[in-house]
């Protein structure tokens, strides 16, 4: 069949296509929604499954040209890139294609157009226009570099001074300046571990700021990243950029990469990961310390980490600290253009689930120990009372937390009451109304519940553990990142089918905590960072899937 490419201010009439679809951010308020492309959103997720071989072969590709470990395109990372997400859009217009009813398929995004404009099967409109957006982010992208230097300026001079809380051979924790770490020994990623081993310090990622410094340098153990950086260095980053090659610009998904990069040049993304990288090599080349263990997701400046690490003896450990699931493919070392070497000497997984979904992966079991969850103690079930509110614990991304939110009021408004808790860290306003409130609690501060609608984050899991029916929200213009290990599942259902989900649900069966995650084990912690083992010499290693 034919699709119809065309932008939201050029639309065809009603009487030359059946249904509808419309590519991340495009403008549908003309567009009836009884026409929209029927089981949409279960179809764009299945599309972006699929294109999962393919955005690590791009990855490895595209890891060749020298500025490219500045790129969560790159990295294949879902929260940091949606090029997987442009990869699904290319697959669908594709699957599409080869089906008996015409579409109509609605892009504003003019490097996305340009891309499926090349696809067989597609008969495509007048473009939007691509100087002035492509300027637009060159010259947003220079403006915010340029700033972002100035800032880094200050921040080595305001955190020099803490250099000395963390000596030559120190074991270190890097972390992020989490709002929830104290100075007292207490660490969001890790717990209490450095009250557990008082030997340990703490050093800071380049992503926090001064004044935070400032304060969680009180304990006397506690440092940053940008201590060690160079002024002059810092200057440079109004030139720091990801720069594909010419034939990574031209190849079969050449938009798509265009379109990327003019992204995450437009703003000051690649130049903090120059940073990063730069900070951290001139820490392990002037403290030597024993081990560095942080919170591992496998992003790029990480990789650069454990590279950096190996040659100098520093025993690299990266802590999986949180949920994955099947979206997040960047965990795999098939996402390194280097394979085995980006990986850091052990990983330390929260849990037998997810250390087993690492090992699918080919993350090698030799190299993975399960440490425990310091990020999600045990929790009781037994909450399950069907006329208790519904929890709506609301996604980081504003997009789907006001889905979700949209979701809340139509079940308000039905006669459910519904509890909405905004995210700690990227919290979105919202009006409250009858049936609908507002809670700062956690999901396992609340003694009944009757059901979790989560998106993304954490919530699909813990409502599971509670023995609670959950759904997974799925919107129709981009993903929602599932975060449950193989063989556990929470409902994936739009908001259109959740009503309906909802008045049958009923609790799953038990899901016990030990399957999936495990208590900390201080003795294990206290091996590895303190254990007389040491990092094998270096050597190279195979590149996965090649």
């Amino acid at each position: 069949m034919t699709i119809l490419l065309r932008t939201s201010r050029d639309l065809p009439s009603d009487a030359e296509w059946r249904y509808w679809l419309a590519v991340t951010d495009s403008d549908v308020s003309r567009l009836e929604t009884a026409r929209k492309l029927p089981r949409l959103a279960h179809r764009l997720e299945a599309a972006f499954d699929a294109c999962r071989t393919t955005w690590w072969e791009l990855a490895r590709r595209l890891a060749r040209t020298p500025s490219a470990g500045l790129s969560h395109t790159v990295a294949c990372g879902a929260f940091g890139s949606d090029f997987g997400l442009m990869l699904a859009w290319d697959l669908m217009v594709r699957e599409l294609a080869a089906e008996s009813e015409p579409c109509l398929m609605v892009c504003d995004d003019p490097w996305a157009f340009r891309q499926l404009a090349t696809r067989t099967g597609v008969s495509a409109g007048k473009p939007p226009s691509l100087l002035t957006p492509a300027w637009k982010r060159t010259i947003r992208g220079f403006a915010a570099r340029s700033k972002l230097a100035l800032r880094l300026v200050a921040s080595v001079l305001a955190t020099r001074r803490f250099n000395t809380a963390v000596p030559k051979g120190a074991r270190t924790l890097l972390v992020y300046g989490h709002p929830g770490s104290r100075a007292d020994g207490f660490d969001v990623y890790f717990g209490p571990l450095m009250r557990e081993l008082p030997e340990l310090k703490r050093l800071l990622h380049c992503d926090c700021p001064p004044s935070r410094v400032a304060e969680l340098a009180a304990d006397g153990r506690t440092a940053s990243l940008h201590g060690w950086g160079s002024m002059v260095f810092a200057l440079s980053m109004p030139w720091r950029a990801w720069r594909p090659g010419p034939a990574d610009r031209s190849g079969e998904f050449g938009w798509l990469v265009r379109r990327a990069a003019a992204r995450e040049n437009g703003g000051g993304g690649p130049a903090m990961n120059a940073w990063q990288m730069h900070c951290q090599r001139r820490f392990l080349a002037a403290v030597r310390p024993t081990a560095v263990c942080w919170p591992w997701e496998n992003h790029a400046w990480e990789r650069d980490l454990c590279r950096a690490a190996r040659p100098l003896g520093v025993r690299s450990l990266g802590y999986q600290h949180t949920v994955i699931g099947p979206h997040q493919i960047n965990y795999s070392p098939r996402a390194n253009v280097d394979g085995l070497a980006g990986l850091p000497d052990v990983v330390i997984a929260d849990g037998p689930a997810y250390r087993d979904e690492l090992i699918a992966w080919e993350v090698p079991a030799a190299r993975v120990v399960i440490g425990g969850a310091w990020r999600l103690p045990p929790v009781a079930g037994g909450r399950y009372d069907p006329a208790a509110p519904v929890f709506v614990p609301l996604s980081a991304i504003p997009a789907i937390a006001r889905l979700q939110v949209e979701a809340a009021r139509t079940l308000a408004q039905a006669g459910r009451r519904v509890l909405v808790k905004p995210h700690p860290m990227y919290p979105l306003d919202f009006a409250e109304m009858p049936g609908l409130d507002r809670t700062d609690t956690g999901i396992t501060g609340h003694p009944l519940l009757s059901a979790v609608i989560a998106a993304t984050g954490t919530s699909s899991l813990e409502g599971l553990l509670l023995g609670l029916p959950t759904f997974r929200l799925l919107p129709d213009d981009r993903l929602a990142v599932d975060i449950l290990p193989a063989g556990i599942t929470a409902a994936a259902v739009t908001p259109d089918e959740l009503p309906a989900a909802l008045a049958t649900a009923s609790p799953p069966p038990p899901l016990p905590y030990g399957r999936v995650l495990a208590p900390p084990d201080i003795a294990t912690w206290k091996s590895l960072l303190f254990g007389d083992i040491h990092p094998a010499p270096e050597r190279k290693e195979a590149v996965l899937g090649q």
